[in-house]
Order: C-alpha cells, then structure tokens, then sequence
C-alpha cells in the first residue's frame, strides 16, 4: 500500500457553492498528511443509458477511470427527500456498469452527510450505505459523520469553526486512513 492513500470524494451536489461541496472541501483540508482527497465532479456525467455499455461518453469512461485509479472513495451527500440526489445516484450507476466490471467493487469507502436541518442527512446516509453494500465497497462504519446544521459549522472563508466538529472531522479521516489500509485491495 501507497504511504500516501490517493482518495476521490464524490460530492452529490452540484450546486457551485453548495454546503456539502464546502464542507467536503474544509474536510480535506484536515486530512493527515497520508491521505490525498481529490473533489471528482458529476455535474458533466450524462444520465445513464444501458444502452451506451458498449459505447459509454467519453465523460462517463473518464469518471470510471479516475475511480479505478483510487484507492478509495469518500462519498459526501445532501439530503433530498429524505434520499441521495438523483445526480450522485447516476454516479453510482455509471460506475457500476456495464454489468461485472463495477469500479466500485471492493473500494473501501466513507460516507458524509451533510444538512442544514437537524437530522444531518441521516435518510440519505442510510440509503447510499444500501447501495454500497450491494456494490461490495467496505463501508467505514465509526465514527458516523452526519452534519446538521452546517451553515452554522463553516466560517467566511469555508473552514470548519466549530471545535467539536473540526475534532469529529480528524478523528473520521483518521480512522477512513486506517480503514482503506486494512480493506484495500491486493
């Protein structure tokens, strides 16, 4: 294994200056120094198509290709609905297919979300974790990190103020450190 972990977070939002964009960002700036997390963007995936397996958008080859390339993935999602958005969802499908040749499979994974209600994107979180276990991507399970209230957690210049959730934040990337180690593939 790298010394330093090559991490792709995938942030369900797509909303420029979305919290759950900022706060993965803030997050990464508290990272140890052994794990790189890289923002990878959504927004350009097409809507997936079966139909395009044999032929996918170059858009499509090259997310597939930058999460194969990872060692792991950080997943950082809004609530909508009580569910993930629709566009983190296409991500996911995009990179499962075509059928057998998932980028996900065996991937060790977190997951974040991120509210400004007080439920912290509990609904999401638990949906998305649904679908990784059917991915085969080795969830970290403590610490859960579901923010509430994150527009109260940021400062102007996009970092974490609050001391609790800064501490939380380093202990969650410590322990995602340690997970990828342990449940990395090869």
């Amino acid at each position: 294994m790298a010394d330093t972990l090559d991490v792709v977070a995938v942030v369900g939002s797509l909303r420029r200056e979305s919290f759950t964009r900022r706060f993965t960002q803030a997050l990464g700036a508290l990272a140890p120094p052994s794990l790189k997390l890289e923002i990878v963007g959504i927004g350009d995936l097409p809507l997936y198509n079966q139909d395009d397996d044999d032929n996918s958008p170059a858009a499509s080859e090259a997310f597939r290709a930058r999460i194969k390339r990872a060692h792991a993935v950080l997943f950082a999602t809004p609530e909508y609905n009580r569910s993930l958005p629709g566009p983190l969802k296409n991500a996911i499908d995009i990179g499962s297919r075509p059928a057998g040749k998932s980028v996900w499979a065996g991937k060790p994974a977190a997951v974040v979300s991120v509210s400004p209600y007080a439920m912290g994107g509990f609904g999401a979180n638990h949906h998305l974790r649904q679908a990784l276990v059917y991915l085969d991507m080795p969830t970290l399970q403590q610490p859960e990190l579901y923010v509430a209230r994150v527009e109260s957690l940021l400062d102007a210049s996009g970092k974490i103020a609050n001391a609790d959730t800064k501490d939380l934040g380093t202990k969650f990337l410590k322990a995602f450190d340690a997970w990828i180690r342990r449940n990395a593939p090869g």
